[in-house]
């Protein structure tokens, strides 16, 4: 590994934490408690703080801001974290916050594309894999399974989570749980059926994806109860570790499916209007 190339113009405070191998461009900002793994590069005039850590061979475009003050009326000046993977491209004027809570964190995995004025708010996690598009945001303690695709200027309301492999199309918004395995789009937003096309990139067999196709039919297509339906996926097809995701992820859902509103496991879901105005931006 080589040595470090730090632009003299680069403001790094002493405790910031630089591996080998990091390039750092002018007028950067650097914290106190921020540790860059070796092989980093962070473009001009970016800034990060907070108690962040950023993993080996991410590279960070020109003015992006990472790790600021979270933008939520509770925040106290807790600790919190911000964990981002290796080998990601966070690109130009991307935001994102610290959390809130003792504690809480903000976590981005590996080999994540997080496209030009994207914004990742507090207490989020996404996975591996994921691509945000331009100008999408996600608002706090939302979560994103791996090797997730969202088209530009997608919203996701806070709490929403949206499961591995599914593909947002572009202009869209999220209030709901959007399964995995799926794709869907638009304002309202619909859910348009399996993504094929990304399960064949990703090399899932065609007894996968006949497997996903039939639990999807059995979900969204044969008009029965959402909680029936789960139940004949579960006794009609074989459980893969595909289709028990995808149950799972149906059982845990808090916000309810799209295209299954207010249906959750068994029970309906309710909402605390005063918990939600609590814990808005």
């Amino acid at each position: 590994m080589t040595d470090s190339s730090i632009h003299p113009t680069a403001i790094i405070d002493k405790g910031a934490q630089i591996g080998e191998g990091v390039i750092i461009e002018p007028y950067v900002v650097i914290g106190k408690h921020v540790t860059l793994k070796d092989g980093v590069t962070v473009r001009a005039h970016a800034y990060l703080d907070g108690q962040l850590t950023v993993g080996e061979n991410t590279v960070i475009y020109p003015s992006a801001v990472i790790g600021t003050k979270a933008q939520h009326l509770r925040f106290n000046g807790e600790q919190t974290r911000i964990e981002i993977g290796k080998n990601c491209e966070i690109r130009e004027f991307v935001t994102i916050n610290s959390s809130v809570g003792e504690d809480g964190y903000v976590k981005i995995g590996d080999h994540c594309f997080i496209m030009a004025y994207c914004h990742i708010a507090h207490n989020c996690e996404l996975g591996d894999h994921v691509i945000m598009s331009n100008n999408s945001q996600l608002a706090g303690h939302v979560v994103i399974g791996n090797h997730v695709v969202m088209g530009g200027f997608v919203a996701i309301h806070q709490f929403v989570r949206v499961g591995d492999y599914a593909m947002i199309g572009g202009v869209s918004a999220l209030g709901h749980d959007m399964p995995p395995y799926t794709l869907g789009g638009g304002i309202p937003f619909k859910i348009g059926g399996l993504n094929i096309v990304g399960l064949k990139r990703n090399k899932f067999s065609l007894k996968t994806r006949q497997n996903l196709s039939r639990a999807f039919r059995l979900l969204y297509r044969s008009k029965l109860r959402p909680s029936v339906a789960v139940e004949r996926i579960e006794s009609e097809l074989d459980q893969t570790p595909e289709i028990l995701a995808l149950i799972q992820f149906f059982r845990s859902s808090k916000r309810g499916l799209y295209g299954l509103h207010g249906v959750t496991g068994e029970e309906d879901v309710e909402f605390d209007l005063e918990e939600e105005l609590a814990t808005c931006e």
